[in-house]
């Protein structure tokens, strides 16, 4: 396994992250334990959960029953989770349990902590922007977090390129580190992050987290499998409507075709490409099961030449920088 700094940090992590999401809703505990081994005997060290993931709490709790057998595995893991989603019990709404105030910070991080039977949380990140709380209240409750030993890192998913700015610069005011990841929706097919998003996590030193890095599974070889009369349960809905457009089903095909030219599995092409995109710490790689996780693994050591790259480029161009993208 391969290495990198965290952004600005001196913390090291895998160029693979490994997503949980499946685990707890479409894949049982004991998989996701042999996976979660598997992946650290691999190296891979970056482990990415979040509070609401396989309904509100059971992932977190997962990952908890797995720390709890020891053998080195939470001190080897370099644990993100996140903080946003609402937490209230199903028929029991109340103000508080959501968004990023103050309160539902601690109480989420409290609760969080819990589940995952540890002490700390690595990297805390925050799930959305939230457009109606003062990043002042959002770093004091952090800085508290840091200053307990309860969080050593915050980082943000979602957010816009004006949104790392602002917090970043409302947490240089208040002498705190801030933010120093952003995990976006970032691949071939979806490269609007290019715009201004990356440019600003680099300008601040956040790492990329880039999520879905094969856009549902399109990237991942969709139409040979649809031709061998094989499809994945997660994704589907995407590839049906981005498939439905001919200029977008021609250009997968290119992709695929390009792939196969070149005796490349398309799904490592997808996950190799990301590893070369400047800021990029690691891809987030979610599987159901132990063989998804497998096939990830290629990609670290998949080395794609220029010509490749470009060749790539002209079916899937990116955006530009802002503004050139749209001003002219």
């Amino acid at each position: 396994m391969k290495y990198t700094q965290l952004g600005r940090t001196r913390l090291k992590v895998s160029r693979l992250v490994l997503g949980t999401m499946n685990f707890g809703r479409h894949t049982e505990e004991a998989d996701a334990h042999a996976i979660m081994d598997s992946a650290l005997g691999a190296g891979v060290n970056f482990f990415d959960t979040a509070n609401i993931y396989g309904g509100k709490g059971r992932t977190e709790e997962i990952l908890g029953a797995w720390f709890a057998k020891g053998g080195g595995r939470r001190e080897k893991t370099v644990l993100a989770t996140k903080v946003y989603g609402d937490m209230s019990p199903e028929g029991d709404p109340w103000p508080n349990r959501d968004r990023l105030s103050a309160l539902n910070i601690r109480h989420a991080c409290e609760a969080s902590l819990k589940r995952l039977g540890t002490d700390h949380i690595d990297l805390y990140q925050f799930h959305h922007i939230d457009r109606t709380t003062p990043w002042e209240e959002i770093w004091q409750a952090v800085d508290v977090l840091v200053q307990q030993g309860k969080v050593l890192y915050a980082g943000s998913s979602n957010f816009p390129g004006w949104g790392i700015a602002q917090a970043n610069e409302t947490a240089a005011r208040r002498g705190s580190l801030g933010l120093v990841s952003e995990q976006c929706l970032y691949n071939l097919v979806e490269r609007r992050a290019e715009m201004e998003v990356i440019p600003a996590a680099q300008e601040y030193g956040l790492g990329v987290v880039p999520w879905s890095p094969l856009h549902g599974g399109i990237l991942g070889g969709v139409l040979r499998k649809q031709s061998e009369g094989r499809t994945a349960r997660s994704g589907s809905g995407l590839w049906a409507k981005m498939l439905e457009d001919p200029a977008e089903r021609a250009r997968v095909q290119a992709y695929e075709d390009l792939c196969g030219k070149h005796g490349i599995d398309p799904g490592d092409v997808g996950l190799a490409w990301l590893l070369t995109r400047p800021g990029v710490t690691g891809p987030i790689v979610g599987p159901r099961v132990q063989e998804q996780f497998d096939s990830a693994l290629r990609a670290v050591d998949l080395e794609l030449p220029e010509e490749f790259l470009a060749a790539l480029d002209e079916i899937f161009p990116g955006p530009g920088p802002a503004p050139e993208a749209w001003a002219w």
